[in-house]
């Protein structure tokens, strides 16, 4: 529900439009966060009346439930999807009828069912659903070159919702400088670390990733902390409403989490866009940074699920951990009764400074006393 691409965005527009019923268009404002989406080819002709509204911008397909760059490719022309609006229909065992849709970009993926029992039924094929997306067409440029985010999210709850966000992270560069004359070259416009890392030029020593810190400080430098500030609290928004997105479909277990990663883009007028959620997020490091970071993560998400009954349960940050959800938003000040005012700051450091060492240490010598 959160993390295939089509069941993202769908959630995503329910959680708005109830936002706008019960809490008016400002509100729902907040959720204006994913570029402009159509699942292929079931939205098909709504996407084409969209194409056809806008001429000449540029649009990106995404299969739904690949990673690593995988299937994906950009377009302006209407005929290089023209595949995907064929569908016909075929019989499931019971009488009911199942659309198919059938494109020359697909991979056929599994046989309908093994209980099909007709020549012709046997024949029929699934065929993988893909989403068109607006493309975001003036990312924030750090060299002449793109980047996107890479951000943790643990939740160890959702009913009541109980969401961690990681203070480090990291942000993943393309090795070619940006354009949008050669749509076709995926080392300009992917920034996924398995499609950079196969460019003629890569460079394994230097890699393409920049810490989450180094980037809050160089934006900070150029725009000043204020515009930063407003940067990163959009993020934090991002965050929670996705995840208020799907609360109520997600089956809640106790004994149950996940750690999630999300891809974020910047564009040229500092606004975060929210492009995926990945389950399982790669823990394969590039670098000694990364590696250091990912151990890390894996150690401090581990310190959370407490299977060995340490925590009192009213922690608000444990190692690079801070809790930012908690059946409502948690404040930095105090402890997590601590009412809503106006003075109130959210417990969110993404980017900022992680001294995980020392505060485990602490952490954990005040529950021995």
């Amino acid at each position: 529900q959160l993390t295939r691409k089509n069941y993202l965005v769908k959630n995503l527009k329910r959680l708005r439009k109830q936002l706008e019923r019960e809490a008016g268009k400002l509100e729902a404002a907040k959720c204006d966060f994913f570029p402009k989406t159509f699942e292929m080819p079931l939205e098909y002709h709504l996407f084409v009346e969209e194409f056809r509204k806008n001429p000449g911008i540029t649009w990106i397909m995404k299969p739904v439930g690949r990673s690593q760059g995988k299937g994906i490719f950009l377009f302006r022309k209407l005929k290089d999807v023209i595949d995907w609006k064929k569908v016909r229909t075929a019989p499931f065992p019971s009488g009911g009828m199942f659309k198919l849709a059938f494109c020359s970009f697909a991979i056929i993926s599994s046989s309908l069912s093994d209980g099909l029992h007709t020549d012709d039924q046997k024949d029929e094929t699934q065929v993988e659903i893909y989403v068109a997306q607006r493309y975001i067409e003036n990312p924030y440029l750090i060299g002449g070159r793109k980047f996107d985010l890479r951000v943790y999210v643990l939740v160890t709850s959702y009913i009541p919702l109980k969401a961690w966000l990681y203070r480090d992270g990291f942000a993943r560069f393309s090795n070619t400088r940006f354009t949008l004359n050669s749509i076709d070259d995926h080392y300009v416009h992917l920034t996924n670390v398995a499609v950079q890392k196969t460019a003629p030029d890569y460079d394994p020593e230097k890699g393409c990733k920049w810490m989450i810190q180094q980037l809050r400080q160089y934006l900070t430098a150029k725009h000043g902390a204020e515009s930063v500030e407003v940067l990163f609290a959009d993020m934090d928004n991002i965050f929670i409403k996705s995840l208020q997105s799907v609360q109520k479909v997600i089956i809640s277990d106790k004994h149950c989490f996940e750690l999630y990663g999300y891809d974020i883009l910047i564009d040229q007028d500092l606004k975060p866009w929210l492009l995926e959620v990945n389950a399982s997020p790669s823990l394969t490091a590039s670098s000694q940074e990364d590696y250091e970071l990912k151990c890390h993560l894996l150690k401090d998400t581990l310190h959370i699920v407490d299977m060995e009954g340490r925590l009192t349960g009213k922690e608000k940050r444990v190692g690079g951990f801070d809790l930012i959800w908690n059946d409502g938003p948690v404040s930095r000040e105090g402890n997590l009764d601590t009412p809503l005012n106006e003075n109130f700051m959210a417990n969110t450091h993404l980017g900022c400074y992680n001294d995980r060492k020392k505060q485990l240490k602490q952490l954990f010598r005040s529950l021995r006393a």
